[in-house]
């Protein structure tokens, strides 16, 4: 893996949390929707790396699930985010803006026309 592609899976590995917590936002979801929606937004995650992921913040508190049954298999689990983990990500999306913010004022290649 060159620098580049390791930088890059870094960055995107550090922003993993925030995202797949801010598509269980809008209320339960199942995995596999989480999968998709992080597709759709061209960050892909394999249930590999968000299986593990999920139970790290179910054992932290900020989410939780619950078994609903399945007509076509075994039941299945459906997350949503505990009051905590909605102030966890409410911080994080502060925090996340105010870099953004920073980053743009740092990498800002613009010239002035004068």
């Amino acid at each position: 893996m060159s620098n580049l592609e390791n930088t890059k899976a870094q960055m995107r590995k550090g922003v993993l949390e925030f995202c797949i917590m801010s598509v269980m936002e809008g209320g339960e979801v199942y995995p596999s929707d989480i999968i998709s929606k992080m597709k759709e937004s061209k960050l892909i995650v394999v249930e590999g790396t968000l299986y593990p992921l999920l139970t790290r913040l179910k054992n932290s508190g900020l989410l939780t699930y619950r078994w609903v049954e399945s007509k076509s298999g075994p039941p299945r689990k459906y997350y949503t985010l505990t009051p905590i983990g909605k102030k966890f990500l409410e911080e994080l999306a502060s925090e996340w803006n105010s870099l953004v913010e920073t980053v743009k004022h740092l990498t800002n290649k613009t010239t002035s026309h004068e």
